[in-house]
């Protein structure tokens, strides 16, 4: 059965401590007015996820989120081409990603990265765009946002060979513990998605207990990854709620501890306004 045909998963109790969905596609979700952007984060925040950074994958996309996160200030933006997109990534495409990631709601460069999964893009392709959109986030001084596919060493290659950006998030980190301890070295902020919550993903669990507080995030990806018990179901931004929970358990620590640090780490990493709680 597909995702588009099954029910979505019930919205969970609400979280003790606000949270932020560091990576979702709000308009792969179904979005395309404010309105439809609206419905979606009033039903984040009914499970206690008050924020999310809706994520570009081409410039019509990129055009999108920016223009999405004007509509809602519980919205921030991203953008770049996705790897499997620069194939025919030219200085046009460069200048418009260039212009767009220059807006004030746009919090981070991305996804960008390499994906040897899919055979979209040459390999020589997606790696002079991501030394392209590295250099991006420095010039602007924004956070630069990693997909990472079947590409972990070429991605650290780069990333040490071009200098990182002061901060570098790994979205949906799928390393395992030694790729972990290596990027948390290099003061990378790790990613965790829906998949962090599959019981069958034993050594990605082992990174999400090893990331110290301040290197972690928890993220959706929706429409995608929906997590543990609803795998296969179409995903959105409240099922962040899931993650984080599931993630205290995995981690043996409360709460309302993980969600505060998922909330101070995405506040710092992204610019975003202080939320208290308590």
């Amino acid at each position: 059965m597909s995702a588009k045909k099954r029910e979505r998963p019930p919205v969970p109790e609400i979280l003790p401590v606000p949270v932020v969905d560091s990576h979702t596609h709000l308009d792969a979700c179904g979005a395309e007015t404010a309105a439809d952007v609206a419905v979606l984060l009033d039903r984040a925040e009914s499970a206690g996820v008050t924020r999310v950074v809706t994520v570009a994958d081409d410039i019509e996309s990129a055009k999108w989120v920016v223009e999405a996160s004007t509509w809602d200030s519980r919205v921030f933006a991203a953008v770049a081409v996705h790897p499997t997109r620069t194939k025919d990534f030219d200085d046009a495409q460069r200048s418009e990603v260039e212009r767009l990631a220059r807006a004030d709601r746009v919090v981070a460069v991305g996804e960008t990265g390499l994906d040897y999964y899919w055979d979209y893009s040459p390999p020589d392709a997606q790696q002079d765009a991501f030394r392209w959109h590295i250099d991006l986030a420095k010039r602007i001084g924004k956070p630069l946002m990693i997909h990472d596919r079947d590409a972990h060493e070429d991605v650290l290659r780069i990333l040490e060979e071009e200098g990182a950006p002061d901060d570098v998030v790994f979205h949906c980190f799928s390393g395992d513990l030694a790729m972990a301890r290596r990027c948390v070295d290099a003061g990378y902020v790790l990613s965790f998605a829906g998949t962090v919550t599959f019981k069958n993903a034993s050594t990605l669990r082992e990174s999400a207990r090893f990331a110290p507080r301040g290197q972690f995030l928890v993220e959706t990806d929706a429409p995608f990854l929906t997590p543990h018990p609803f795998r296969g179901a179409p995903n959105e931004p409240y099922c962040t709620a899931y993650t984080v929970r599931n993630l205290a358990d995995l981690r043996e620590e409360p709460v309302e501890m993980v969600a505060d640090a998922v909330r101070e780490t995405a506040e710092r990493v992204f610019r975003l306004p202080t939320v208290t709680w308590g």
